[in-house]
C-alpha cells in the first residue's frame, strides 16, 4: 500500500513559483492589518477550487520545515477547512496524497505541527470514513509503539481527536478495531511521560460504555489507581474524569472499589489545581444518583459536607471579576451580554369540564438558575465551575438524605452565615439555598430565625450578598407565604421591591427572578400590595438597561398570572398599561425584545379582561400583521432559496398572544377577527412545517372557536382534517394541542361534529390505549373523547371497549372520567352501547373509591332507568365472566331485579 503512495507523492512536485506567491499569501494573512487579512482571505477562499491548491498546502505543512510554524500551521488549518468543505470534491490521488504526508509528518519536532496533522487526519477520518482508510489506526498505533517520542504524541493526539469526534456515533465505533485500542490505551497509561498518560486517560474514557472494556476493566482500574495522585494536574483530572465516567456506567463493577474511590475523590475535590477540584466534584453529582449512594455516602457525611461548603466560596479570581459593589446601574449592556431569547409556545388543556376538575396544568421543568449562576457580565463568571458544581452537588445530596444532613450542617452554617468576611457569608447563604428543598422539613424549626436574618441580608452592603439572598429567600418563598404570621411575608415584599430598584444590575435581575417566584407562590396574597407592587416594576422601567428589562416583563407576566383579574381596576391599569404599550411602540417588528413583551401582554389581556379593550384593536392589528408578515416571507423563501428563511418565532409569539387576547376579551374579539384575515392565515400556520407554529395554531383556534365560532365555523371543513392529521403523539405539545382544539369545536358544533369524527376519534381512542403518553396528553385526549361522547353517544360509545385495555393508571383514571361524565349528562345516548361500557368498568382491578362510586350510581342509574324486563333482556347478553367480575365489584344482581 505504501509503495503506491510514494510513488504520487513523487508523481507531483511544487512550481517554485507559485509556492512562493503562496508562501507570500500565508504570510500576508497574518498581517495585523485587516483590510490585507480581508483580500488574503478572499484569494484564499478562490484559490480552494483548485485540487493543486490543496498540494501546495500539504507541501506547506509536512515538508517546508525551514519554515516557521505558525505558516506552516496556517496552512494545515486552511487545508482541513477545505477537507470540511469540499472534500468530497478533492480527486483521489489529492486525498491519498494528503493521508500519506499525514502520517508521515505526525512526528514532525515541532510540537504545534504534530497538534495541526493531528486535528488534519481527524477531520480526513471524518469525510473518508474508517473503511476506507483501513490502515489509519494500525499505522498510528505503529508509530506509539515505536520508540520515537514526538511520534508516539502526535500519534496519540490525534488518536485522542478520533475518539473524541467519532466514540458517541455507534456506527462508527463499529468501524473502529476497539479491541485493539481498548488494551493498547490501558497500557499506555502507565507511560513515563504526563502528555502521553493524560491523552490515554482520555481516550479510554470515550469507550466506557463498550462491552469490550469489560474484558479489561480489573486491568483499567489498577492502572487509574496507579497514576491517580500524579504530578500531572491533567492526568490527574482525566483519572477522576475516568472514574466518573465508570461510575455512571459501570457502577456495578466499581463497587468492591467503592470507599477507596469516595476517599479520592474528597482528597482530589480539594485538590489545588482547580480543574481537577471541578472534575472531581462532578462524582458526587453522579453517585446522588445511584441506589448505592445513601449506603456508601453516609459515613462519608462529616468530611463530604464541609468540602462541599468550601468549594461554594468564591474564588479570588470571581471576586476580581464580579467587580461586586459598583453601581452600575448606568452603564449600558453589551450585545454579547443578552442572551438569545426563545419563545416557549402556547400549550393548552380542558379545566372544569363537564363537572371535572382537571388540576393538572401543563408545568414545564426547569432547572433552578440562581443569579450567581449565570447571569454575570463576565462570560468566565457564568461557565460551570467548582462553586456551582459544590451547590448542585449539595443540592442533590439533600434530597437524597433530607434532614440526616443537617446535624452534619447546621453547625457549619453557624459559623459561615454569621460571620463578618462577605465571601465566606455568602457562601453560606448560598448553602442555605442549595438544602432549601431536601432538608426543609428539618430547617423548618429555625426557619423563624433564619428568614429574617436572610431578609437583613438583602440591604448588605455586599452586592453579591444581596444577590444571593434574593434567590436563597426565592427557595423559601413557599415556606414565607403559608405562615400565619404575616410579618414575614410582608418584610419580603417590601425589602424584595427595594433591591428591585437595586443600584447594581445583578443584584437587580436576583430580586427581579426572585421577585417572580414570590408572585407564583402567593398568588392572591399579593392583592392588598398591587398598587405598591405596580408602583415599583414601573419605576424600574425607568431604571433597567436592556438586559434585565427583558426579566421585568416575566415579573409582570407573572404577577398577572398570578393575580388574575384583580388587576382589573382602572387605578392599576392607569398605572401598568403606559411604560408597557410605550415599549410596544418603540421596538419595530423585527426586534426580538418583543418575545418577552408580547408574553407578558399575553398574560396581562388575560388578566385584564375587559380592562384590556382599550389596547385591544392595536395589539390585535400588529399580532395579524406579524403572522402575515413571516408567512409571506416564508412563502418567498420556498419559492427561492437565495432568500434566508424568516424567523418564525415572531409568528408563535403573535399566535400566543392572540390566544391570551382572545381568552381575555372573549366575545369582545368577534368584531376585530371579522374585519381581518385572521382566520385564513390561520389556516396556513395549521400547514406550517415548524412544529411550534402548529402547537401555537392549534391554541389559538381553540380560544377562537370558544369566543367567535360563528367566524371559525365557515373553515371547519378544511381544519378538522389538518387537526386529525396532527394527532401524533410522537409531538406531544402539537398533538395536546390539537386534541384541546376538537373538543372545543364539539362543544360548539353539538351533535354536527359527526361527519368529522371518522378523521379523528380512532386517533384519539389510540392516545389513551398507549403507553408511553405524557399524562398531561392523556388528561386532554381522554377529557376531549368524553366531549365528543356527549355530543355524539351513538358514535362514540361502542369505542370504550378499548378503554378496557388500558392498564390502571392515572390517565386511565382520568379517561374513565370523562366517559363518566359524558354518559350523566347524556345517559340515554348510550343505552343501546351500554354493554362496552359495564366491560370496560369491569377491566378495572382497583379504582379509586370516588371513581368506584360513580361506576355504581351509572350502572344502578341504568337498572332503574330501562326497567325490570328491559335489564334482564340486557343484562342476559352479558358473557359469565363480565356478570360475575360486576357482581363482585359492584354488588349487581344480573340475573334478577333489585
Amino acid at each position: 500500500y505504501i509503495a503506491p503512495l510514494f510513488l504520487v507523492t513523487m508523481a507531483w512536485q511544487p512550481n517554485e513559483v507559485d509556492l512562493r506567491q503562496i508562501l507570500q499569501l500565508l504570510k500576508e494573512c497574518q498581517s495585523p492589518n485587516t483590510e490585507i487579512q480581508s483580500a488574503v482571505q478572499n484569494k484564499l477562499e478562490s484559490l480552494s477550487c483548485y485540487p493543486d491548491f490543496n498540494n501546495y498546502l500539504v507541501f506547506v505543512l509536512t515538508k517546508m520545515s525551514a519554515e516557521d510554524d505558525h505558516t506552516r500551521s496556517l496552512a494545515g488549518l486552511i487545508l482541513k477547512n477545505n477537507v470540511k468543505s469540499h472534500y468530497e470534491k478533492f480527486p483521489e490521488n489529492v486525498r491519498q496524497l494528503i493521508k500519506y504526508e499525514c502520517l508521515h509528518t505526525i512526528g514532525d519536532p515541532s510540537p504545534l505541527i504534530r497538534a495541526i496533522v493531528a486535528i488534519l487526519i481527524t477531520a480526513v477520518a471524518r469525510n473518508d470514513g474508517f473503511a476506507e482508510w483501513q490502515d489509519l489506526i494500525p499505522t498510528l498505533f505503529q508509530f506509539v509503539d515505536s520508540g520515537n517520542y514526538e511520534a508516539c504524541e502526535g500519534s496519540f493526539l490525534a488518536l485522542h481527536n478520533i475518539c473524541e469526534d467519532v466514540a458517541d456515533v455507534a456506527d462508527v465505533i463499529s468501524g473502529l478495531p476497539v479491541d485493539i485500542m481498548i488494551p493498547k490505551f490501558i497500557q499506555y497509561i502507565k507511560h513515563y511521560s504526563p502528555k502521553i498518560r493524560s491523552l490515554a486517560v482520555a481516550c479510554i474514557c470515550h469507550f466506557m460504555q463498550v462491552s469490550t472494556i469489560l474484558v479489561h476493566i480489573q486491568e483499567l482500574i489498577q492502572n487509574l489507581f496507579a497514576v491517580a495522585n500524579d504530578e500531572s494536574g491533567e492526568v490527574r483530572k482525566n483519572v477522576c474524569h475516568a472514574l466518573v465516567t465508570l461510575l455512571g456506567i459501570r457502577i456495578d463493577h466499581l463497587v468492591p472499589f467503592l470507599n477507596g474511590i469516595i476517599e479520592y475523590m474528597l482528597l482530589r475535590t480539594q485538590d489545588e489545581d482547580g480543574n481537577v477540584a471541578l472534575e472531581a466534584c462532578e462524582f458526587w453529582l453522579i453517585i446522588a444518583e445511584q441506589p448505592i449512594c445513601k449506603q456508601a455516602l453516609c459515613p462519608y457525611l462529616p468530611s463530604l459536607v464541609p468540602v462541599l461548603v468550601r468549594g461554594m466560596k468564591y474564588s479570588e479570581v470571581d471576586i476580581m471579576l464580579l467587580k461586586g459593589d459598583e453601581d452600575d446601574e448606568g452603564v449600558p449592556d453589551k450585545e454579547e451580554d443578552i442572551k438569545p431569547r426563545f419563545h416557549k409556545p402556547k400549550l393548552q388543556s380542558h379545566q372544569h369540564i363537564n363537572g371535572i376538575d382537571d388540576s393538572q396544568h401543563y408545568v414545564e421543568a426547569t432547572t433552578e438558575n440562581s443569579p450567581e449562576e449565570d447571569s454575570d457580565d463576565d462570560e468566565m463568571l457564568s461557565e460551570w465551575n467548582l462553586r456551582k458544581c459544590s451547590a448542585a452537588a449539595l443540592d442533590i445530596l439533600a434530597s437524597v438524605f433530607g434532614n440526616d444532613l443537617l446535624p452534619v450542617l447546621l453547625p457549619i452554617l453557624k459559623e459561615v452565615l454569621f460571620t463578618e468576611d462577605w465571601v465566606t457569608k455568602e457562601s453560606g447563604i448560598l448553602v442555605l439555598g442549595a438544602v432549601a428543598e431536601g432538608c426543609l422539613g428539618g430547617l423548618n424549626q429555625h426557619l423563624p430565625n433564619l428568614i429574617p436574618f436572610l431578609i437583613e441580608s438583602l440591604s448588605d452592603e455586599k452586592a453579591p450578598v444581596r444577590s444571593i439572598a434574593c434567590w436563597t429567600l426565592s427557595r423559601y418563598a413557599h415556606w414565607v407565604v403559608n405562615q400565619s404570621e404575616k410579618s414575614f411575608f410582608q418584610s419580603l415584599i417590601t425589602e424584595l421591591l427595594k433591591r428591585l430598584l437595586d443600584t447594581n444590575k445583578r443584584v437587580q435581575e436576583a430580586a427581579c427572578s426572585a421577585f417572580a417566584t414570590l408572585e407564583e407562590e402567593a398568588c392572591s396574597s399579593l392583592v392588598p400590595y398591587l398598587e405598591h407592587i405596580i408602583q415599583t416594576l414601573v419605576f424600574a422601567f425607568s431604571k433597567y438597561q436592556r438586559k434585565n428589562l427583558l426579566i421585568l416583563y416575566d415579573a409582570f407576566g407573572t404577577l398577572a398570572d398570578s393575580v388574575g383579574h384583580h388587576l382589573n381596576k382602572p387605578e392599576l391599569i392607569n398605572l401598568l398599561m403606559p411604560p408597557l404599550i410605550q415599549k410596544w411602540n418603540a421596538l419595530h417588528d423585527q426586534d426580538r425584545d418583543l418575545f418577552p413583551l408580547l408574553e407578558c401582554l399575553s398574560s396581562i389581556a388575560i388578566a385584564l379582561q375587559s380592562g384590556f379593550l382599550p389596547y385591544a384593536e392595536p395589539v390585535f392589528q400588529r399580532c395579524v400583521s406579524l403572522v402575515e408578515q413571516t408567512l409571506n416571507q416564508s412563502l418567498v423563501q420556498t419559492q427561492n432559496d437565495q432568500y434566508d428563511q424568516p424567523d418564525k418565532d415572531f409568528m408563535i409569539v403573535a399566535l400566543d398572544l392572540l390566544s391570551g387576547l382572545t381568552e381575555g376579551i372573549d366575545s369582545s374579539i368577534d368584531s376585530l377577527v371579522g374585519k381581518s384575515n385572521l382566520l385564513v392565515l390561520l389556516y396556513r400556520c395549521m400547514q406550517d412545517q415548524t412544529d411550534e407554529v402548529r402547537q401555537s395554531s392549534f391554541a389559538l383556534l381553540g380560544d377562537l372557536t370558544k369566543a367567535c365560532f360563528r367566524h371559525v365555523q365557515q373553515y371547519i371543513g378544511d381544519m378538522m382534517p389538518l387537526l386529525g392529521k396532527n394527532l401524533n403523539p410522537s409531538l406531544v405539545s402539537v398533538c395536546n394541542n390539537s386534541a384541546w382544539a376538537i373538543g372545543e369545536i364539539a362543544m360548539q358544533m353539538g351533535s354536527n361534529v359527526q361527519p368529522y369524527l371518522s378523521l379523528v376519534l380512532d386517533k384519539l381512542i389510540e392516545i389513551l390505549n398507549r403507553d408511553d403518553i405524557p399524562k398531561t396528553l392523556l388528561e386532554n385526549t381522554a377529557i376531549t373523547v368524553g366531549r365528543l361522547g356527549y355530543v355524539c353517544p351513538h358514535e362514540v360509545a361502542p369505542k370504550c371497549k378499548s378503554l378496557r385495555c388500558i392498564r390502571d393508571n392515572e390517565e386511565k383514571d382520568s379517561a374513565f372520567r370523562g366517559v363518566c361524565s359524558m354518559i350523566s349528562v347524556n345517559p340515554g345516548g348510550v343505552v343501546a352501547n351500554f354493554m362496552y361500557f359495564c366491560d370496560a368498568v369491569a377491566s378495572w382491578h382497583s379504582p379509586k373509591e370516588d371513581l368506584k362510586e360513580t361506576f355504581h350510581k351509572i350502572l344502578h342509574g341504568f337498572k332503574m332507568q330501562v326497567g325490570e324486563e328491559n335489564w334482564k333482556n340486557f343484562s342476559s347478553q352479558f358473557p359469565p365472566p363480565l356478570k360475575e367480575r360486576l357482581a363482585n365489584s359492584y354488588g349487581e344482581n344480573f340475573d334478577h331485579w333489585e
